[in-house]
């Protein structure tokens, strides 16, 4: 590491600040150029990446959470720079994932030590809410169903003002009050092709979500070029709530209707008409907890993609 940006959201208040300078700090004491910018928005955080990049940084660091590390993903893929993560969040799950510090200054000096590994990302095309195809890259999870219109009714303010707590109450109210729509799925499986209708379908890239969501999707792994796949085949609320539970408890209950498995790809598409097509029928789309837009949705992985900095894989599981 020689050059590095730093790039936050101006939005999460002095704390935010006070971190990035500490990073900063930490950086140039140990001879790397370093510098920080804010993100101006997140359909612009690419081309912040794109000019760091072509101003000679080797390393872009996402100081944020997920949704941030989202954003400037967008502009890595396919270069040379390497992605650097302050965690600084509501819920870190990649943070949590690669055992990277969840302190600025921690975070900052495991990048120091840290050895670059080329990953996989997954890719999704969808439909953006003006009714345009779009495509964002992801090395989190993708969501298709009810956890997507988590985020399209989470108020934003609360979320900042009370983390993770707002996950969970409209997680609770939705768990109670939403009505599932199913969907189908045509799923890429060893060279085959088969299909489904599920409620809910998530892409996972990681085994470690951290907190209650920690075993989410066991078998997901960034070392493998796949992608696990959950498909709820039911609209069963205690189908839901006994896998979350499964996860919080890191059991092995088999649930029925939901199953598990490794893919490269997953084609989701609406099984209404076009003339059902509303505001409250959309089933909605979701990457790394920034809510996207609607199906169509075609999801696939992307080899060899984007160069990350976390501490040494050897003992991970």
């Amino acid at each position: 590491m020689r050059k590095a940006m730093l790039l936050y959201n101006p939005l999460s208040g002095r704390r935010r600040q006070a971190d990035v300078e500490a990073t900063l700090s930490i950086l140039r004491s140990a001879r790397v150029e370093a510098s920080s910018a804010p993100t101006r928005a997140a359909s612009d955080a690419t081309d912040q990446v794109r000019q760091a990049i072509v101003g000679g940084c080797d390393t872009i660091f996402a100081c944020g959470g997920d949704g941030t590390i989202h954003d400037v993903l967008q502009g890595l893929v396919g270069t040379g720079a390497a992605l650097g993560i302050i965690p600084l969040g509501t819920a870190n799950s990649l943070a949590h994932d690669l055992r990277i510090p969840l302190s600025a200054e921690g975070a900052a000096r495991a990048a120091l030590s840290a050895k670059p590994r080329r990953i996989a990302v997954g890719r999704i095309e969808y439909q953006d809410f003006a009714g345009s195809r779009a495509t964002r890259y992801f090395t989190v999870v993708v969501g298709i169903g009810m956890d997507a219109h988590l985020f399209y009714t989470l108020d934003p303010a609360a979320k900042r003002g009370l983390g993770t707590a707002a996950y969970c109450a409209k997680a609770t109210r939705l768990w109670l009050t939403h009505k599932m729509k199913n969907f189908t799925v045509e799923i890429g499986e060893a060279g085959q092709t088969r299909h489904a209708e599920v409620s809910q379908l998530l892409a996972v890239r990681i085994g470690n979500f951290g907190g209650v969501l920690r075993q989410l999707a066991p078998g997901a792994s960034l070392e493998r070029d796949d992608l696990r796949l959950v498909l709820f085949h039911t609209r069963s609320r205690l189908a839901y709530l006994r896998y979350v539970l499964r996860g919080l408890f890191a059991t092995n209950w088999k649930i029925p209707g939901i199953e598990l498995l490794h893919s490269t790809s997953a084609v989701c598409r609406d099984v209404a008409s076009s003339a059902d097509f509303g505001t409250h029928h959309r089933i909605l789309v979701e990457a790394d907890g920034e809510l996207l837009g609607t199906l169509p949705a075609e999801i696939s992985v992307v080899r060899d993609a984007v160069t990350l900095l976390a501490p040494d894989w050897a003992g991970r599981q």
